[in-house]
């Protein structure tokens, strides 16, 4: 009797906590990208399935209240279409020359806000209950890949991102370092041929000059001044050349392309030879545009940081490209929010 009057009881309370259990929201992060010339955001779950995005015009308001305004407007507009079915934890962004410590903007000098931005204190105008932060996108792509990429379940690794500049993040015992000023991790500017090509930042000689989109497309300009071999290249402007153009030509076994990609990754590995001496890391992480070459990056870049590698580090340190290869910003951004979250 006991026994039929307790399954009575159970299975009427599984009726009633049913309907709590499925009508429960999925917690998501706003991750956002700033970018030069577009804004993308995207709301991502722990697990990091992608629930919904948008994006807008980074450049339409010179005043930055005017570019938030609009900003929020199309999250709002995104985000009702999900909002029955999610709970929105808080916010992330990654953004050129993001400060994490102070949550600003500063001195980003492809964005059309001079000077510093109090980005987190202005969005928080718009989402007072929520967290706000905001870290670089080269941070925000190394939490990205902590969390949901390669790295998970490592402590000590580098991302190293290769686009139209070169940005990094480090990664010691589990956390990313920030510095004492939240701008720690700037391997594109460590110097390596001293009195070298100029750099934007405006010094000579830093790795950024030699390794990023446009690094090899002065690479490619130089390996045709110095060799006579016949070349593809040489009938392309160079505000037309790409990384890609010259991966396509160097696949094609043009001597030139070949050339730029062995004297790229020659650079790029006594480099990285360097870091892991001072860090040690488990794994270095390649991405961005530059890593679609493949084997003609990745093979020579590994050899010559090992032919320069301490030997106590020989052979203990992968080469890895990363495992995020979509929206990849986006996913960091949302990334920083969880990260934040555990502390």
């Amino acid at each position: 009797m006991v026994s039929y009057f307790f399954a009575i009881f159970n299975s009427k309370f599984k009726a009633f906590i049913n309907p709590i259990k499925y009508s429960m929201k999925k917690q998501v992060a706003l991750g956002i990208d700033i970018g030069g010339t577009n804004t993308a955001f995207g709301f991502i779950d722990k697990e990091g399935n992608y629930m919904a995005e948008g994006n807008i015009s980074t450049n339409n308001h010179e005043d930055i209240n005017d570019y938030l305004k609009e900003l929020h407007m199309e999250i709002e507009k995104v985000l009702d279409t999900i909002r029955n079915e999610v709970e929105l934890t808080g916010i992330g962004i990654g953004a050129p020359c993001g400060n994490y410590l102070q949550g600003t903007i500063e001195h980003a000098s492809n964005l059309r806000w001079p000077g510093v931005i109090p980005f987190c204190d202005l969005m928080k105008e718009f989402y007072p209950h929520l967290p706000v932060c905001l870290t670089n996108d080269a941070n925000a792509a190394t939490i990205g890949e902590m969390i949901y990429g390669g790295a998970k379940g490592m402590k000590n690794f580098v991302m190293v991102t290769l686009g139209t500049g070169v940005g990094s993040g480090f990664v010691s015992n589990g956390e990313l370092i920030y510095g004492h000023d939240g701008f720690a991790g700037e391997l594109g500017h460590i110097i390596v041929s001293p009195n070298g090509r100029q750099c934007g930042c405006g010094r000579n000689g830093c790795l950024e000059t030699y390794v990023s989109a446009t690094g090899v497309k002065r690479t490619a300009y130089k390996m045709m001044a110095k060799y006579n071999y016949p070349s593809e290249l040489r009938a392309i402007p160079f505000n037309e050349m790409t990384s890609k153009t010259i991966c396509e030509a160097a696949l094609k076994g043009d001597m030139i392309a070949i050339n730029t990609f062995k004297y790229t990754a020659k650079m790029l590995g006594e480099a990285l030879a360097n870091v892991v001496a001072i860090t040690s890391p488990e794994a270095i992480f390649l991405m961005g545009g530059l890593t679609k070459a493949g084997d003609l990056l990745f093979g020579p870049t590994k050899e010559h940081m090992e032919m320069n590698m301490l030997k106590m580090f020989s052979n203990k340190v992968k080469l890895l490209p990363s495992q995020l290869t979509k929206n990849v910003a986006i996913y960091g951004a949302a990334a920083l929010v969880w990260k934040e979250l555990e502390k």
